[in-house]
């Protein structure tokens, strides 16, 4: 795979990319690239269909309540944040007909030199990771009640799990789970915080 000398050049790319569909996987692109962001990375999923629609990620009911958690409106938000995912094509619907599909290992591993790119040439301070599946890719852990509410070292960034904030997922319903998302936003506002002191 080819390794990119900047943003710019990686984005163009992906608008482009048709990885997964020539591997016979049934995607709906265009890939969604996250725009010009800011120097924290956040790590998602993967789009959903108003992302895709759009062509700019966290524009669902879940983006709306992220940046409520965060005390963000959309414009700080993509101001602070290069948004990114998984994978970054809709998956499509799930066959059950309960939120979306999630992208196979496989599908997973084509995407997979965006992000290892992105971070190279990004090189940032903070990660946030949102959902399990990013924890695992990013983190190595399986378990959200072990890591919300933690902070990481990745590389040379500091990395905050935070849980997705679909309401398809049932994690925040525990009250203990949500004192540990509000440690967790805690330790993010702190941190960028702390980036902007010496930005």
């Amino acid at each position: 795979m080819r390794r990119y000398r900047s943003l710019r050049s990686l984005r163009r790319e992906l608008a482009g990319c048709r990885r997964c569909l020539e591997a016979g996987y049934a995607i709906e692109p265009p890939p969604v690239t996250g725009g010009a962001g800011g120097s924290a990375y956040l790590f998602g999923l993967a789009p959903g269909h108003v992302e895709r629609d759009r062509q700019l990620p966290w524009q669902g009911r879940a983006g709306r309540t992220l940046r409520g958690w965060l005390r963000m409106d959309e414009d700080a938000f993509f101001a602070t944040f290069t948004c990114a995912s998984v994978t970054r094509c809709y998956p499509g619907k799930a066959a059950s007909g309960r939120g979306d599909r999630l992208a196979t290992p496989p599908e997973r591993k084509l995407c997979r030199p965006w992000w290892e790119d992105e971070l190279r040439l990004l090189d940032p301070a903070l990660v946030v990771t949102v959902g399990a599946l990013a924890l695992h890719t990013l983190l190595g852990r399986s378990r959200l009640t072990d890591a919300i509410g933690k902070s990481f070292v990745l590389g040379d960034a500091i990395a905050i799990p935070l849980p997705h904030p679909s309401g398809a997922s049932g994690w925040l319903n525990d009250p203990a789970n949500i004192a540990r998302l509000g440690k967790a936003l805690t330790h993010v506002r702190r941190e960028l915080t702390r980036l902007q002191a010496v930005a």
